[in-house]
């Protein structure tokens, strides 16, 4: 990073919504989708505050936020979203620095294993995860939309 100003990571607040929509709708291009609603960064960021939202962070770098991620767990298992990094400051250890922030955080609340999950066409997203120490588990995800996201039912 070529500035003087300091990184941190601090727990999201309200007054971070807009930055952190312009920062997530720059990362992850589908939240620009408005065919898709399940992808609206606003309701990600309400349905998060009403369930652990001492678990949403960001980083911020001088005043401005540069990245954020998200943390959840049940008792069982933790699992780790919305990771995203200013693209312009990316390789400079912010992401890897807010993936250690959730991963310490889930160990004193006694997490033993942290999941994610990687869209197959990013490559990319994949390897800097690896780079991390994540591996694939011999496993399939499956996923239900429910309620007003809902798929339409199949046809018996």
């Amino acid at each position: 990073m070529t500035t003087n100003a300091t990184l941190s990571i601090r727990c999201f607040d309200a007054s971070d919504t807009d930055a952190v929509v312009a920062l997530w709708q720059n990362a992850f291009p589908e939240y620009r989708d408005v065919t898709k609603p399940q992808r609206n960064p606003h309701l990600s960021i309400a349905n998060k505050l009403a369930t652990q939202p001492e678990l949403f962070f960001v980083a911020v770098l001088g005043e401005r936020i540069v990245g954020t991620v998200m943390g959840g767990y049940d008792g069982h298992r933790g699992w780790l979203y919305s990771l995203a990094v200013d693209e312009s400051l990316r390789r400079h250890g912010i992401g890897t620095r807010l993936v250690a922030h959730v991963e310490a955080v889930l160990t004193e609340r006694g997490c033993p294993k942290l999941n994610l999950q990687v869209l197959s066409a990013k490559a990319d997203v994949r390897a800097f995860y690896e780079a991390l120490g994540y591996r694939a588990d011999a496993v399939i995800s499956l996923g239900k939309r429910l309620g007003e996201l809902a798929d339409p039912a199949p046809a018996v």
